[in-house]
């Protein structure tokens, strides 16, 4: 009877309680009565939540603040309070015994890892199953070396990886990488470098022992002649440095002081996850670099995400001095001369690339709007199908592309990729401008499978804000190169295939 009542009374209470309150649920196990507090909006089914629109969604959205902690919730309940203090003991005494056991024969638990089976490892990239393979390679043949030189060196996520195939750490090169890399330095070393033949060498990827070189040519920083470099590279580098002692002072000024501080806000956000970046010295650098373009370019001035622009070419110029990965290296080892000269070839860099993709940052940043606009009228003749997907639910292109055009997909792929992604742009004519639309358009159609899969506004927004490319390496971005320049080929120069 005790029973009946309890559920009948529980019945009720659900039945009265209005939505968005709290309601007791009554449970009776073995003669006790336990009460536990939940949410009437977590009963709600996960399904009638999903919005299927854009204004569905908005309309639903509510503030997160809102909601109830619910680990706070489950750690006050009941059940925790009634656990069994005899099976406790039991538990805690048999992950002693464990541990103790670990201690006595450490061998063991390597036999029992490479026991695992291999189908439980994941690798979605070759270059990065290749990077698996030798990290534990090294574990196994000196695993004390391993453990002891962890704590030295912080664990990178995948994602902030920047090495590449060429880097260090990764396997050695191939007969066919060692040709081109010696093709490289042929054209590099020659009396006057060749750039046509430079670009075309270049566009499947530059090796990383040459890629500083390569790029200060292929941006036009450098000129092509040998005898010209040496003086051309002091000039500039000392050109900057002058920009530095006239400008950077007034910074505190009032008519700056809101560019400084934009600046100040967006250096530390810049690459979270890999700790070069958050040096302070790394970002003192980034501030001048920033700071001094911003007050030579007032028609555009300083904007949100050419920050990002800065990277690439800061890790390229560093790695002329450090054979290690950079991830990790403390700019602080490098001298003063090594420090100046990577500072002022990036500006000098960013500045070349900017210059072609300035209107993306003028007011109201119309080659953005351009760009998207392009990509929205791309897509509905390559793939209709993705595009009728879109308008369906009511997903406009500028949601999720406009970060694509102003970052360069910096914030899609990770740093390695972009480096790669950049030798391809500067290889091409009007690459970060004009073949950057048809990156965009690959990218977007090599997701169809999984943007189709998502039938509602807010799944397909996650998706196309999150995609997952934390595992990709040059092998993923030649693939993309290649589509992208097949869709080029096609539609660039048929204006009837591209418009309606």
């Amino acid at each position: 009877l005790a029973r009946e009542g309890a559920q009948q009374g529980e019945w009720e209470r659900k039945k009265q309680a209005p939505i968005g309150h709290t309601v007791n649920t009554t449970q009776v196990k073995g003669g006790r009565i336990f009460i536990k507090e939940r949410s009437k909006v977590n009963a709600v089914p996960l399904k009638n939540k999903k919005a299927s629109s854009f204004h569905e969604f908005a309309r639903n959205t509510s503030d997160a603040w809102d909601i109830g902690d619910d680990e706070e919730e489950d750690f006050s309940s009941p059940s925790f309070q009634t656990l069994n203090s005899k099976v406790a003991l039991a538990t805690a005494a048999q992950v002693l015994e464990n541990h103790s056991k670990l201690r006595v024969k450490p061998e063991r638990s390597q036999s029992t890892t490479s026991d695992v089976p291999a189908s439980y490892k994941v690798i979605k990239s070759s270059s990065d199953a290749q990077l698996s393979r030798n990290s534990s390679d090294t574990c196994l043949r000196n695993p004390l070396h391993k453990q002891q030189s962890l704590p030295l060196r912080p664990i990178i996520p995948l994602v902030a990886r920047i090495s590449d195939q060429n880097a260090s750490g990764a396997p050695p090169m191939t007969v066919r990488e060692k040709t081109r890399l010696e093709k490289f330095r042929q054209l590099l070393s020659s009396h006057n470098t060749d750039l046509d033949e430079l670009r075309k060498c270049s566009w499947p990827g530059v090796p990383r022992e040459v890629r500083p070189v390569t790029w200060r040519l292929l941006s036009g920083y450098l000129p092509a002649n040998t005898e010209r470099r040496k003086l051309t590279l002091q000039r500039k580098r000392e050109e900057y440095f002058g920009f530095i002692e006239q400008y950077y002072d007034s910074r505190n000024e009032e008519h700056h002081q809101d560019t400084y501080r934009q600046i100040h806000i967006d250096i530390p956000r810049t690459n979270p996850l890999i700790p070069l970046f958050q040096q302070p010295l790394v970002q003192e650098i980034f501030e001048r670099i920033l700071f001094i373009w911003a007050i030579r370019h007032p028609a555009s001035g300083y904007v949100q995400g050419i920050n990002d622009l800065v990277t690439p070419f800061f890790v390229v110029f560093l790695s002329e001095y450090v054979e290690e990965d950079v991830e990790n290296f403390d700019v602080t080892n490098l001298s003063q001369d090594m420090l100046r000269s990577i500072e002022a070839d990036s500006f000098w860099c960013m500045s070349k690339l900017l210059d072609g993709i300035q209107d993306n940052y003028t007011f109201a940043q119309p080659g953005i709007q351009k760009k998207v606009k392009a990509l929205e009228e791309l897509v509905s003749r390559i793939d209709e199908q993705v595009h009728l997907h879109f308008r369906r639910y009511e997903v406009e292109y500028l949601q999720f592309a406009f970060r694509w055009m102003n970052n360069l997909l910096m914030r899609e792929l990770p740093l390695r990729c972009t480096i790669r992604l950049w030798d391809t742009y500067q290889s091409e004519p009007e690459g970060f401008s004009h073949f950057h639309l048809y990156v965009c358009a690959a990218f977007l159609i090599k997701w169809r499978k999984e943007i189709l899969d998502e039938e509602d506004f807010q799944g397909l927004l996650m998706l196309l804000q999150n995609l997952p490319t934390i595992h990709w390496g040059n092998e993923e971005v030649g693939l993309l190169l290649a589509e992208a320049y097949r869709l080029k080929y096609m539609f660039a120069d048929a204006p009837n295939h591209y418009r309606r």
